[in-house]
């Protein structure tokens, strides 16, 4: 049972996860982020990992990939930073990225790497569900990592139960089909979609992404799953003036 597990085992209350974009808006600064967050109160973090073309991600994410790719980050980098994440930080942290880059790393090695600096987590939204199974899985297994599948509202209940069963973290439902940065407005069948899921009864958890901005649409959220994840707003306020000093108050203004 790695981090992960382990909060959603003992953690009832509705929790709360940051994503932010590594090497963004500094290099070095993916640390100093990620202390900060778990001080001011998050129960998880997501560290994406730049990817030169983020289809699924809106303008804001995309921009601060290419900004992070611009000041030198990519996974060898990640990887040395990270070696002193447990010196720092103690919630679970999950990776978060595209593909390419993973399978350019190796996925044995990046599985052993995630293991070795203290990932419990990745979230790879274009690893194929059927390579994932039949050539990746084992290396997930015996690193202890999480492999984090996603739902849209169009995917099936066949594949909705594989995925359950394939899954051994949380499963990440997409508030929508859209890119990132969007907000979330929960339309009926929007609500449909989510009470869908929640009546399905899945052995995973499950969490909502994607338009999670403030704490009307957090709330909303945790009506029908364990938590809520801010990814884009997140990261739009780190370009804000002295964000590092007012994350407790982002965080407030989330969940308060």
């Amino acid at each position: 049972m790695n981090r992960l597990n382990q909060l959603f085992l003992t953690k009832k209350e509705p929790l709360l996860s940051l994503y932010f974009t590594a090497g963004y808006p500094d290099l070095n600064g993916t640390l100093n982020i990620a202390e900060a967050v778990e001080k001011a109160g998050a129960d998880f973090i997501e560290i994406g990992f730049p990817y030169s073309d983020p289809l699924a991600d809106g303008p804001v994410i995309q921009n601060s990939s290419q900004q992070a790719l611009e000041n030198g980050m990519n996974l060898h980098v990640l990887f040395r930073q990270l070696k002193e994440l447990r010196k720092r930080v103690t919630i679970p942290v999950l990776l978060m990225g595209y593909v390419n880059p993973v399978l350019q790393y190796g996925v044995a090695n990046f599985c052993y790497s995630c293991a070795e600096v203290g990932v419990d987590g990745v979230i790879v939204p274009d690893l194929p569900m059927y390579e994932y199974e039949n050539l990746y899985k084992d290396n997930f297994i015996k690193n202890n990592l999480s492999n984090i599948f996603l739902l849209t509202p169009q995917t099936s209940e066949e594949r909705i139960r594989k995925i359950d069963e394939l899954s051994n973290g949380f499963i990440y439902l997409l508030s929508s089909s859209s890119t990132t940065g969007k907000n979330l407005t929960v339309s009926n069948e929007a609500e449909a979609y989510f009470s869908r899921i929640r009546d399905m009864k899945l052995k995973n958890p499950t969490m909502i992404g994607f338009g999670i901005s403030d704490v009307k649409s957090f709330n909303k959220a945790v009506e029908y799953t364990r938590g809520a994840i801010v990814g884009s707003a997140f990261v739009k306020f780190l370009n804000t003036e002295n964000a590092m000093e007012r994350i407790p108050d982002f965080i407030r203004s989330i969940r308060p």
